[in-house]
């Protein structure tokens, strides 16, 4: 009966993260296109529109992530704002004013704020930190697998139907995640160990969040790196997306699904990569790789403008993100343990990159309209590598010791086999 229950609950961690995936990161390059292909914006203002839903987003995730520490109804935050999402995306296509556009897409980013901490606080409370590793590397696996299938559903509805296909596509993920997150038992999550906070030290005063993280002087470099490495990445697939929409309207939509899709399929095996092996080889040797492909790749996009060239590029980013996305919530774990504010401080870092990101198409669209796209891609080059070196210095390898790591990965094998 236990083991039926702990499988049933897996499945629907699974599902969750299967069908939030696309909803977690907004429509991001799809309204791009949209705002291009079907309301003629300049790259500016569909930058400017994305760069105020990505404000939004970063100054509500870390008072997400305090929510979360303190709420014992993380499910229902979850669905909530599922359900948010889903009416803005059913909203965008009846509304064409800039005003309009952009008060959809703050109040979408605004809810799916919540989603990020959520998921890390109810996959810590239910594994517990030492199978936390290899459950979040399951946990991005099934993220990556739901955006490719969700990009590959949206070139294939937009190709049919027009760019507006995707808006309803994202609705209806939002809404199987609400089925998914209902099918999770609340008996089994600890919200004690969800927060980051070990069991022996349950009755005990804790110290402030804010002393947590300002305190803590590897958390505040990882957090500036998180930063950086967003400012370099998040205009590189919109950028090209826009590149494509040019030379060809109606296949920019598809061209940019399949590098979606293509990047997500390489993330797959970067995510069961960490998930394996991050408690064996630390997490600084794969964190450091993930950085280097982002210089790379915003060489590469320089030196053609094939859509075939850019598709293949942007398997890159499959191995850059993929690394980036899965270790990320083990970082702030290793550097949070024990003090009882894990979500918190997963909602300030997730603020500082979602600041990056933010910023990011915002000085891209300045740049592309002053100097054009080859320019804005060797800049957003030169910010990764500024990542990568600070990376490199500052932040220290957060991997426990060999003995703790063996036992680790004991439990996680046998709740895993549970």
């Amino acid at each position: 009966m236990a083991a039926d229950l702990d499988r049933r609950n897996n499945l629907s961690l699974d599902s969750l993260n299967f069908f939030l995936a696309d909803v977690r990161d907004g429509l991001g390059p799809y309204l791009a296109i949209y705002l291009l292909a079907v309301h003629h914006w300049e790259p500016a203002s569909i930058g400017l529109v994305m760069t105020i839903a990505g404000v939004a987003a970063l100054i509500t995730q870390t008072p997400a992530g305090a929510w979360v520490d303190n709420s014992r109804r993380k499910r229902a935050l979850i669905a909530i704002a599922a359900l948010l999402v889903t009416g803005s995306c059913l909203l965008l296509p009846f509304v064409t004013s800039f005003t309009w556009v952009a008060l959809t897409q703050t109040l979408s980013a605004m809810a799916a704020s919540i989603f990020a901490p959520a998921i890390c606080a109810i996959t810590l409370g239910m594994t517990g930190p030492r199978a936390f590793t290899r459950r979040t590397g399951r946990n991005e696996t099934f993220n990556h697998a739901g955006n490719a299938c969700a990009a590959l559903l949206a070139g294939v509805f937009a190709y049919l139907f027009g760019p507006v296909a995707v808006f309803y596509l994202m609705a209806a993920m939002a809404l199987a995640s609400v089925i998914a997150i209902a099918c999770v038992s609340p008996a089994a999550i600890d919200h004690d160990l969800a927060r980051g906070l070990d069991p022996a030290d349950a009755g005990h005063r804790q110290p402030s969040g804010l002393s947590v993280l300002l305190g803590n002087r590897s958390l505040l470099l990882f957090a500036i790196c998180c930063a950086l490495f967003h400012l370099a990445n998040a205009a590189m697939l919109p950028l090209v997306s826009q590149k494509l929409a040019q030379a060809n309207l109606q296949m920019a939509t598809p061209l940019t699904s399949a590098c979606i899709v293509a990047a997500q399929l390489v993330m797959v095996p970067a995510a069961l990569l960490v998930g394996a092996k991050a408690d064996v080889w630390g997490r600084k040797p794969l964190l450091l790789a993930g950085f280097l492909i982002l210089p790379l790749r915003g060489v590469l996009y320089t030196l053609s403008d094939d859509a075939y060239w850019l598709v293949a590029v942007q398997l890159l980013d499959g191995v850059g993100a993929g690394l980036f996305g899965a270790l990320f919530p083990i970082m702030v774990k290793d550097l949070t343990q024990g003090t009882g504010h894990f979500n918190v401080s997963l909602g300030a870092l997730t603020t500082a990159f979602g600041l990056g990101a933010a910023l990011s198409n915002g000085l891209a669209g300045f740049v592309v309209q002053e100097a054009g796209y080859s320019a804005a891609f060797l800049t957003l080059a030169g910010i990764a590598a500024v990542a990568v070196v600070l990376l490199g210095i500052g932040v220290p390898e957060t991997q426990r010791s060999g003995r703790q790591a063996e036992s680790g990965l004991v439990e996680a094998s046998t709740e895993s086999s549970a």
